[in-house]
């Protein structure tokens, strides 16, 4: 499980990516919803956890990548306002891996 949160090795298929994701705006909605009941600023446990998910989240986009046979650079495309976000979600959400092993080694379990 280390490996998989904190290693930018490897690869990641759709469902595993979204399944993250999943479970990370889960708990971010519980924190939120937990922390300002009546609060304009986000409290301290959301913060917390948004800042300790952000390594994750970003090996997370690298093997899903490297799960399309890109280089983990391509992540920095989602610096580009509204156009690299939406191309990271075609991307890395809704177009399948390459089939077989590339050269980021063999396709997720």
């Amino acid at each position: 499980m280390l490996n998989f949160l904190l290693s930018p090795s490897g690869r990641v298929n759709r469902s595993q990516f979204w399944l993250f994701l999943l479970c990370y705006f889960t708990i971010l909605v519980l924190l939120v919803s937990f922390e300002n009941v009546n609060a304009e600023e986000p409290g301290f446990l959301t913060v917390l956890f948004v800042l300790a998910a952000i390594w994750p989240n970003l090996m997370l986009q690298i093997k899903r990548w490297h799960d399309r046979d890109k280089s983990g650079w391509w992540v920095l495309v989602g610096l580009i306002p509204v156009i690299g976000s939406i191309w990271i979600l075609i991307e890395n959400g809704l177009l399948p891996g390459t089939e077989g092993a590339n050269r980021f080694g063999p396709p997720p379990a």
